[in-house]
């Protein structure tokens, strides 16, 4: 993995109470270590915590309140899973539009576990080919994405994986998405001119 391949980008990470601590921990120490900016956005204030396999893990300090966070201000986003963090985030309106956002702008969009449901909820799975926790399977179909079973999938701006033993392969095409960002205007898809092809 390349050091300093991500310099300049900012990436936002969207959680709030309950999501799987290695999903949001890995992915965001290999960011960081190719030179990217993370941030953590939340609906809660000060800290969340985490869930770490079958149980309450880690506390995560919160950079960014959701209410005050600009899409405009990152250049992607990161949605770790555990069952109950994308849960809830999805029952909130500024959450489900934040994500959307990243979509609409055809940024990098990076999504574990449980976390397309909050894909899902945005109404920008349609057209994906994608992965998940085998659970949202059903979800993912009747939100017309094509849900395949695979350590990671990349589809244009979106990266998923399906749990958390396939963190490594998650984080390496993470990295090679936004490094792709990167070299081109930030907004513009890999290979679609625009997110609409999707639909």
């Amino acid at each position: 993995m390349m050091q300093d391949t991500l310099i300049g980008l900012r990436v936002a990470i969207l959680v709030t109470d309950g999501f799987e601590q290695s999903e949001l921990t890995e992915p965001r120490k290999a960011l960081q270590a190719a030179g990217a900016d993370t941030e953590v956005v939340s609906p809660i204030e000060g800290k969340v915590r985490g869930w770490n396999h079958k149980d309450w893990g880690q506390e995560v300090e919160v950079n960014q309140a959701l209410d005050t966070a600009d899409p405009k201000d990152y250049d992607a986003l990161l949605l770790p899973g555990g069952v109950m963090n994308p849960d809830a985030l999805r029952t909130q309106p500024k959450a489900v539009a934040f994500v959307k956002s990243f979509f609409d702008a055809g940024k990098p969009v990076g999504a574990i576990c449980h976390g397309p449901w909050t894909v899902i909820e945005s109404g920008a799975a349609k057209g994906y080919r994608m992965t998940s926790w085998p659970s949202l399977k059903t979800d993912v179909r009747n939100a017309g994405a094509n849900w395949v079973d695979q350590d990671v999938v990349v589809d244009e701006n979106l990266v998923t994986s399906r749990k958390p033993d396939d963190i490594p392969a998650f984080n390496r095409e993470i990295i090679k998405l936004l490094g792709q960002a990167h070299s081109r205007p930030i907004g513009v898809p890999a290979h679609h001119a625009t997110p609409a092809n999707h639909r």
